[in-house]
């Protein structure tokens, strides 16, 4: 069969199961997105501003977006692989002819998937918001740099996702990551508040962040606007891309917990 034949089915068949459960694939970021954006965006808002011109509705909007995109491809990928797991389906995927690499990018794609499409709801949600304050609609400064953040980011977590996946032997395992780990990098990596505002201490530790990096390069692509250089961030996101990507490719390979 042709490799991009086995992919796509693969491919296909990751995005199908999320899509059945369409409250937890679409209706609850908007919910999660309309309760931040009012809460945060409008309510504690009205009185802040960051970057001299930049309104805070405007500041958080790209940081939701990017905590979103996180959030799901690193979900996506794990749920996937321990529902695998539990039902005794994933070691089955390891005996048929795919590759490692065919299954490694077909979970990855899946999961920048889902991100961008939670993502997306973000931003529209975002855009009702932001009429409604400033009435105008926030454009995008940079394209081409919005979507580099966006694709590598999603992939990133996609991509960790994986090898998270396959470490952990239940869900209370990837509960514990997603809780402990992930959720505070990517608050303390610049969602709601920007650099300058916080502590020196939590300013340093911030710069060991790679979701920090993620984060501002999607404000940056944005609003032309970041807490640090639009090249540096682009190099650690790559860098962190490559790492990721290595890291699922070795947990596939080693195939030691494809059994719970």
């Amino acid at each position: 069969m042709n490799k991009r034949i086995q992919v796509w089915g693969l491919l296909r068949r990751e995005v199908s199961r999320f899509f059945k459960v369409p409250l937890q694939t679409i209706g609850a970021p908007i919910i999660n997105s309309a309760l931040y954006l009012l809460i945060f965006g409008v309510s504690l808002g009205a009185s802040l501003t960051l970057h001299e011109t930049v309104p805070y509705l405007a500041f958080l909007i790209p940081g939701l977006i990017a905590m979103s995109l996180i959030k799901n491809a690193f979900d996506n990928s794990t749920s996937a692989l321990i529902g695998q797991k539990y039902v005794n389906e994933l070691q089955d995927l390891r005996v048929t002819p795919f590759t490692i690499g065919q299954l490694c990018l077909s979970k990855t794609v899946a999961s920048l998937f889902r991100g961008i499409l939670v993502g997306l709801i973000t931003y529209i949600v975002g855009e009702v918001f932001y009429w409604s304050v400033e009435k105008t609609f926030l454009g995008i400064a940079h394209p081409l740099s919005f979507l580099y953040f966006i694709l590598l980011g999603g992939l990133s977590f996609g991509s960790l996702g994986i090898a998270v996946g396959m470490w952990a032997k239940s869900f209370e395992h990837i509960g514990a990551i997603s809780m402990l780990i992930l959720l505070p990098l990517i608050y303390l990596g610049g969602v709601f508040f920007n650099l300058e505002s916080a502590h020196l201490f939590w300013q340093t530790l911030s710069h060991f962040n790679p979701l920090f990096y993620i984060i501002n390069g999607v404000r940056y692509g944005m609003l032309g606007v970041a807490d640090t250089s639009a090249l540096l961030a682009a190099i650690v996101t790559f860098i962190f891309f490559l790492v990721c990507t290595l890291l699922a490719l070795i947990s596939l390979q080693k195939g030691s917990r494809y059994l719970r």
